[in-house]
């Protein structure tokens, strides 16, 4: 299951908009009646979980409904809340039953708080903003925990508030009091349109949106339109960046990036960021901060050779005043720009120079139409792997890595051919589906391609098929995981047809064959790296009602070797190599700056001097590090931390004959933090290399 897929789920927040009726005729139809009622039953007889549709159901599904709605607590009042309440018990017998009055009812009253205040937001800037920045106010960032406001009296501060502080974010970013004036008018009078648009088919996507996700987060409704939208992007054919997108509260933000997308390509984008102005070739860009995610992705999609400018705010920053504009060419994603390649690093040691091979394995993928016609050279991950594999053994790599950083998943038949390229077939996970029925799937072709030393990196985004493979590899004894903990995604999904759409279900869970489940945890290094992706923001625990880790028993497989033996040896001259490597020194201390920074940042200033100094103080601290690692690297400093992913750089690792220019991740052209994570997995592998060979002598001896 691919991470493209999974993540997806996003797009069920989206309200999907075309011209609507009047808010009084916002009344459920038939076909949705129905609809309701299958995915109800989908839910307690398809679905993985033991799904029981009571009253404590109806709890949590009515508290999710209200997040979707009203997630910060800013439109609906206590008394609002308190008129629907009996939703907290009967939400089961509408979902059931069909009957979606009460919850197509809760929405029309948030619809009607929602229209008011954009109208009061309009009236506001019609009297004209007279903010003086220059009080001792403070916003509270996240109120999704705080209680809902016990009055017209404190929405009209709250929003005040958050008025103040868009009119400051604007204004801090050099636009003139009148150009924030535009800004502002136009962001709520679009956010105002799209209300009054709002149909039907919109609503009942939002509330099937809180049935489904109450249960887990890749279970999901696709409306008609949905469902048409979900076909093309299996086909891979949509031409836009190559972003997987997801809500964040009032913004946007990339959940991953296509491996050999036009943003990957271009290095402008990376996850966790939030995008917050779209423009066209040379238009001017419009601010989509409060815009409904479908929106926002129709802007950025667009024919293929054009150019899309995005007004983005890196993941590191702790300030949204901290954007910049980013320009990606659109166009398609294909097979060729996620085939697997290799290349060979050379590793000096103790005055000899030691070749060692690479492979980059973006996704698994396989030409199923070439395949199922019969084709002899169809491609697919394996076969391209394995070519790599056999010109890498004939240049005389002393072992080989296989990068899996950023490998969303994929083809499941892949990782199971995948790791029969290092074994002499046996399984490669086990399958539970909601009966409890295990399935076990491997590997059943006899001999091995390479039985050398291996090393798999891995990192946060590696997910699902991905972290099969990593985890058969570590299970198996046959070489060694280096990274982060992987993704999490230990889930299958089928999608089912409906009266009236379809639903995403969730069938069945991955287990290793250890019996472990990938689910939730994932898999954990041998030998971990430092990481700038926030875990509470991205991966399987990073979700919504994410379905637990568990087990079931192991099955019998031969063990390959034990790794685990050079564990402490490896890890020590690993934390020795990091100690003195800037990039890994920067990683390190960066990533715990970032969450003392993210724990800190709970509330901004409405003061503009005091919010100036508390950014200028946070950045001096992020750009002070950078520069401690550009400076060993022997490269320029920077005079500003927004600029330190996107600059220039002249060396890579010390190389003044190698450059950058966002090309591949791993390859020659890479940027240095990336690069410094493969050439010090080639650094593991050889240590790993050295000892084994040394213990086998031994032994033989």
């Amino acid at each position: 299951m691919s991470l493209f897929v999974t993540l997806g789920r996003a797009a069920a927040l989206a309200l999907l908009l075309v011209a609507g009726p009047a808010l009084a005729e916002l009344v459920p139809s038939d076909a949705q009646r129905q609809a309701a009622a299958e995915v109800a039953e989908s839910l307690r007889y398809g679905h993985y979980a033991d799904v029981n549709l009571d009253d404590e159901w109806s709890r949590q599904a009515f508290d999710r409904y209200l997040d979707i709605l009203d997630g910060q607590r800013a439109y609906l009042l206590r008394r609002d809340v308190d008129a629907f309440d009996d939703l907290a018990t009967t939400l089961d017998d509408a979902v059931l039953d069909g009957d979606l009055s009460r919850p197509f009812a809760l929405y029309r009253r948030y619809h009607e708080r929602a229209e008011a205040r954009l109208s009061w937001l309009l009236a506001r800037l019609d009297e004209g903003l007279d903010f003086g920045f220059d009080g001792d106010q403070r916003m509270l960032l996240d109120r999704e925990d705080t209680p809902w406001p016990g009055s017209e009296a404190a929405l009209d501060a709250l929003w005040t508030k958050r008025l103040q502080n868009a009119a400051l974010t604007l204004s801090i970013s050099d636009q003139s009091p009148e150009q924030v004036e535009d800004t502002l008018r136009q962001r709520y009078e679009g956010q105002l349109s799209r209300l009054r648009q709002t149909n039907e088919e919109d609503v009942f996507g939002l509330f099937m949106a809180a049935v489904t996700g109450s249960i887990d987060p890749h279970s999901e409704y696709l409306s008609p339109r949905q469902s048409e939208s979900f076909d093309i992007q299996m086909r891979l054919s949509l031409e836009g960046i190559g972003a997987l997108l997801q809500a964040d509260g009032e913004y946007v933000k990339v959940a991953s990036l296509v491996p050999g997308g036009p943003a990957e390509r271009a290095g402008v984008l990376q996850p966790a960021d939030r995008i917050v102005g779209v423009g066209q070739e040379d238009e001017e860009i419009v601010n989509v901060v409060g815009m409904r995610l479908d929106d926002v992705v129709d802007m950025i999609r667009g024919p293929k050779g054009s150019v899309v400018r995005l007004d983005v705010v890196p993941a590191q920053a702790v300030d949204m005043t901290r954007s910049k504009e980013v320009e990606i060419t659109r166009d398609t994603v294909n097979l060729e720009d996620q085939a697997a390649r290799g290349e060979v690093i050379e590793v000096e040691r103790d005055g000899e120079m030691h070749r060692l091979g690479m492979i980059e394995v973006p996704t698994f993928y396989v030409d199923f139409d070439a395949w199922q016609a019969g084709e002899e050279d169809y491609r697919s991950t394996t076969r391209d792997v394995a070519r790599e594999v056999e010109r890498l053994k004939a240049e005389g790599v002393e072992g080989i890595v296989l990068d899996l950083r950023d490998n969303g998943g994929g083809a499941l038949q892949e990782a199971n051919s995948l790791i029969g390229l290092f074994i002499d077939r046996g399984p490669t996970v086990q399958v539970r589906d909601a009966r409890g029925r295990i399935s076990l799937y491997g590997d059943t072709n006899s001999g091995t391609l390479y039985d050398g030393p291996l090393v798999v990196l891995v990192n946060r985004l590696s997910a699902s098929a991905s972290e099969i493979f990593a985890g058969a590899v570590q299970d198996y004894g046959r070489g060694l995981v280096v990274g982060n903990d992987t993704f999490g995604k230990g889930t299958v999904q089928t999608l089912d047809e409906l009266s009236h759409g379809q639903i995403k279900l969730t069938r069945a869970k991955f287990y290793r064959i250890s019996g472990e489940s990938t689910q939730h945890r994932g898999v954990t290094p041998d030998i971990r790296f430092p990481s700038l992706i926030d875990p509470e923001l991205i991966g399987e625990s990073s979700l919504d009602n994410a379905l637990a880790w568990d087990t079931v028993r192991q099955v019998q497989y031969r063990q390959y070797g034990e790794p685990q033996r050079y564990l402490e040896t490896l890890r020590e001259r690993h934390r020795r190599r990091a100690e003195d490597h800037p990039n890994f020194h920067y990683l390190e201390r960066q990533a715990k700056l970032a969450e003392r920074l993210r724990e800190q940042h709970t509330s901004v200033s409405l003061n503009r001097e005091q919010r100036r100094r508390e950014v200028e103080a946070q950045e001096a601290e992020q750009l002070a590090l950078e520069n401690q690692r550009r400076e060993a690297l022997g490269l320029e400093p920077l005079e500003e931390w927004i600029d330190a992913r996107d600059a220039p750089q002249d060396e890579v690792d010390g190389d003044p004959d190698a450059s950058t220019d966002a090309g591949t991740a791993t390859g020659p052209d890479a940027e240095p933090i990336d690069r410094a994570q493969v050439v010090e997995a080639a650094e593991i592998l050889l240590d790993f290399a050295r000892l084994d060979s040394g213990l086998r002598l031994a032994e033989y001896d």
